[in-house]
């Protein structure tokens, strides 16, 4: 089982395996066929008043992770299903639309699930 991110603006490639789109809003100026998602988890993505306070201000990370993961817990449904995905599949590709490829929800979603899984 591998857990990969990827920005969704990025060609698919064929080691990406299962690509799930885990923002709550789509995308800007990426159709659907071109985005190559075999499952958009808008519920996996943060909420819209934590993604406003974020900003993606590094500065805020920490504090954005912990506040990610509280609200991530509250999910259990997600949880649940990328659980069972992520069993299912060789490989998973989390997409994110952000910028930073260091600072976004993708990064605290696998995180998160890598700490849970374990």
């Amino acid at each position: 089982m591998s857990i990969k991110l990827k920005r969704v603006y990025e060609p698919p490639a064929m080691d990406d395996g299962y690509r799930v789109l885990v923002e709550r809003l789509w995308p800007r100026g990426v159709s659907k066929e071109r985005a190559h998602v075999d499952l958009w988890m808008k519920d996996a993505g943060a909420s819209r008043e934590l993604r406003v306070w974020f900003g993606h201000d590094p500065d805020k990370w920490e504090d954005f992770r912990t506040r990610y993961f509280e609200e991530i817990r509250g999910r259990p449904e997600v949880i649940r299903e990328l659980d069972k995905l992520i069993a299912r599949e060789k490989t998973v590709t989390f997409l994110f639309a952000a910028h930073d490829e260091l600072h976004n929800n993708a990064v605290a979603l696998k995180e998160f699930l890598d700490a849970h899984l374990q």
